[in-house]
């Protein structure tokens, strides 16, 4: 072969690669393109900052450039969205402090992504008006209705300590749903009620009852977004988006105090009076998992595993999702 004819051959075969790489690089592409999830399944319950997202319509829009759909399915509690993220049946959800410790305790698995702000003011024990009850301390041998592993119920824990008493001086009674406990206080089945907003404000505004405590100084009532780790790091990309979002939906809330109720009373089905109330002793927001955050976690799994409502001790940072998301 010539010089000319080879550097002709040396030629040929340099556009054959370059044709042939930028084949491989266009049929990449799409392949790339579409490994991002074109679907973000989210779990709710009624009266939360996603609440508030899923109203305005943002995070659809937020969204709908990359091509990605948004559901939402709606639970009747915490322990639901635990069960759903175990199992696959949505993406990411919310749920509140003691239900992150219980499904850690059982061996979900599920990481915590970030963290709401305290809200220790949505959680409190009521009892009747006429009730003898006058004090914390008049709980002992009374029943009381509370949900296991709810949020409320570490409230109680603490608020028995601060009176000198244990779990083992009341009794309990485990229901599931707020209409049920709600059913069994006004009932007269049990003496006393714990809830959590909005159900909390509904019973105080629709019985005739009496707050005997709230979570003030005794738990910071947070809740916290969880997902299998595998889910958050295949869906970063559509997360980062929803809590970009979350935390602008979370500022507008908190200057828009009326407006708000007026978004959420129809969307939940709930008396704007009932939301009015909730909301005034709410400050919403959205944070990133820190050290601090951990270490009150931490105290909350250690009082459950202190009183065997959990088969054994958790350290909660081990859960804690390496992204960072917020």
């Amino acid at each position: 072969m010539n010089t000319m004819n080879h550097k002709l051959s040396l030629s040929r075969r340099s556009v054959v690669r370059a044709a042939l790489s930028a084949a491989a690089l266009s049929a990449a592409a799409p392949l790339f393109a579409q490994s991002r999830p074109r679907q973000l399944r989210i779990g709710f319950q009624k009266f939360n900052t996603l609440n508030i997202l899923k109203g305005t319509g943002k995070l659809e829009k937020a969204l709908a450039p990359a091509g990605v759909q948004v559901e939402w399915k709606e639970f009747a509690g915490g322990s639901q969205v635990a069960e759903a993220l175990t199992v696959g049946a949505i993406d990411v959800g919310h749920a509140a402090d003691a239900i992150g410790i219980f499904q850690q305790a059982s061996g979900k698995g599920l990481h915590y992504l970030a963290a709401e702000s305290p809200y220790p003011g949505g959680l409190g024990l009521l009892v009747p008006r006429a009730s003898a009850i006058q004090s914390v301390r008049d709980l002992k041998g009374r029943k009381i209705a509370i949900g296991r592993g709810y949020n409320i119920q570490y409230a109680l824990i603490r608020a028995l300590e601060s009176a000198g008493l244990g779990w083992t001086d009341i009794e309990p009674v485990y229901l599931v749903t707020a209409a049920d406990h709600i059913a069994a206080y006004q009932s007269g089945r049990v003496d006393a009620v714990g809830l959590w907003d909005p159900f909390l404000a509904s019973a105080q505004l629709g019985t005739d009852s009496r707050l005997l405590f709230d979570g003030k100084g005794y738990t910071t009532n947070r809740t916290y977004h969880f997902a299998l780790p595998a889910t958050a790091q295949a869906q970063e990309a559509n997360l980062r988006v929803l809590f970009s979002e979350l935390k602008s939906a979370n500022q507008w809330a908190n200057s828009n105090p009326r407006p708000l109720v007026d978004l959420l009373a129809p969307q939940l089905g709930v008396d704007p009076k009932v939301l009015a109330l909730a909301t005034e002793r709410r400050q919403y927001g959205l944070v990133a998992l820190s050290p601090e955050i951990a270490a009150d976690q931490q105290r909350l799994g250690d009082a459950f595993a202190s009183l065997k409502l959990i088969p054994a001790p958790v350290q909660v940072g081990d859960l804690f999702s390496k992204l960072s998301l917020v």
